[in-house]
């Protein structure tokens, strides 16, 4: 199971099949006493009471021999999903072995608490098979789809061996096929770096194939690359720039909703206090040779030559730097807005030799573009004055242009990509893979 927040990890959750009995005892050795205990309190998620609701019956795997024995062929199914990057307990599906095969059990509460346990799991395995469990730290890009695994397991009855119906439901991503064999052929159980890195990856693949849109951009930190896609093909790719390891770019899915042609510059407070403030300092001149003025808290442009710059510390500068409109600002020509908590957006820049470096984790955590204007000109289908972009001059109004329909962004962080058939492992440049 994969799990991204902050820093990325990979971790094996002791909870994935306990999803529905708060108490359960398991005896060390495997006896005739019960593994579920008849006063267990049972805590049933949502989509497991939904599909309860929906079966009408409290039994769905004790029901009849038949559904016992598909019952275990799902749990050898989800024992092997390793081979699709998806992590479970072992341990506790032999467990849920050993109740299916106790002819002892005749206890109704028992079995009820039972099924519903198995239930979960197998919900929680659809789910993570075409739905993924990779975590943004920031994303609006997802639709409920509970109801339809709930239906496609109670359909799964009707649709052959369980092993057939995993691989309808698989991902077909090509990238996600490969990689897919690439584990089952090529990595070894001592290789746990590299499977973290390929099950990462998988679980992106999956996400990515289930909630994009017929256009959409995709931004990969490690490749530091950006691809524009219209209609599933790849239409525009280029280089970027993102945020250094201390200041690491963070993993979003969200929408670009409009594009601001020249914009300014708003420094972040972080940045004006440590890096800008202590520049001034040492010479007042920095501010008129690079294009900055000084703002207060509601955008009004100050005086800075009133301004006592020896009696400021990067704890009581009261003021903003802004960087003025122009090719010279930092941000460029253009600035793509994107939602999010962070103040992170993709956008152009004055400093177009990075794009040249095969190192390009340079940033303070937003993405800079090397081709912003071809990706201006796509995303606003030709309504954009390209030559306006390419002839604009310091001080330049800004203009704010709304997209028709906003447009999908997805920030990840794949360490493993796939061109045909060859796997590439990335540097994990922000270390978070462990």
């Amino acid at each position: 199971m994969v799990y991204i927040s902050g820093k990325v990890s990979l971790y094996f959750s002791k909870g994935f099949l306990s999803l529905l009995l708060v108490s359960c005892f398991v005896v060390n050795s495997f006896t005739q006493e019960p593994i579920v205990k008849k006063d267990s309190v049972v805590k049933e998620e949502a989509m497991v009471q939904k599909f309860y609701a929906i079966n009408h019956e409290p039994l769905y795997w004790f029901s009849t021999v038949r559904d016992k024995k598909r019952a275990i062929e799902w749990l050898t199914a989800i024992e092997s999903s390793d081979k699709s990057g998806i992590v479970t307990n072992k341990k506790q599906t032999e467990q849920i072995r050993t109740l299916l095969s106790d002819g002892n059990t005749r206890d109704n509460i028992i079995n009820e608490n039972t099924d519903k346990l198995i239930t979960g799991l197998v919900l929680k395995f659809i789910k993570a098979l075409q739905e993924s469990t990779v975590h943004f730290e920031y994303s609006e890009v997802k639709t409920s789809r509970d109801s339809v695994y709930i239906y496609q397991l109670m359909n799964s009855r009707y649709r052959g061996a369980v092993s057939k119906v995993v691989s309808r439901l698989d991902c077909k991503d090509h990238d996600y096929q490969v990689l897919k064999k690439y584990i089952k052929d090529s990595i070894k159980p001592t290789d746990s770096l590299k499977y973290k890195k390929i099950a990462l990856s998988m679980n992106y693949l999956r996400f990515l194939s289930l909630n994009h849109q017929s256009e959409y951009i995709l931004a990969n930190i490690p490749t530091t690359e950006v691809e524009y896609y219209r209609n599933n093909k790849l239409v525009l790719k280029m280089r970027s720039v993102v945020g250094k390891k201390k200041n690491p770019t963070p993993t979003i899915a969200s929408y670009i909703t409009d594009i601001v042609t020249f914009p300014y510059w708003n420094v972040p407070f972080s940045i004006a206090s440590k890096e800008l403030l202590p520049k001034v300092q040492k010479n007042e001149s920095y501010l008129e040779r690079n294009n900055f003025e000084v703002v207060d808290s509601k955008g009004i442009v100050v005086d800075d030559s009133n301004l006592n710059w020896a009696d400021y510390t990067e704890k009581n500068f009261p003021y903003f730097f802004r960087e003025s409109t122009g090719p010279n600002n930092s941000l460029g020509v253009l600035k793509f807005n994107l939602g999010n908590p962070f103040s992170i957006y993709l956008h152009d820049t004055n400093s177009k030799g990075a794009f040249a470096k095969d190192y390009r984790f340079l940033s303070h955590g937003c993405i800079r573009l090397e081709k912003p204007v071809e990706l201006a000109d796509l995303l606003t289908k030709g309504k954009i004055d390209v030559y306006a972009l390419k002839t604009g001059k310091k001080d330049t109004e800004s203009k704010t242009i709304r997209l028709a329909q906003k447009v999908p962004v997805f920030i990840v962080y794949m360490p493993v990509t796939v061109k045909g058939k060859q796997v590439t492992f990335l540097k994990d440049v922000y270390g978070l893979i462990k």
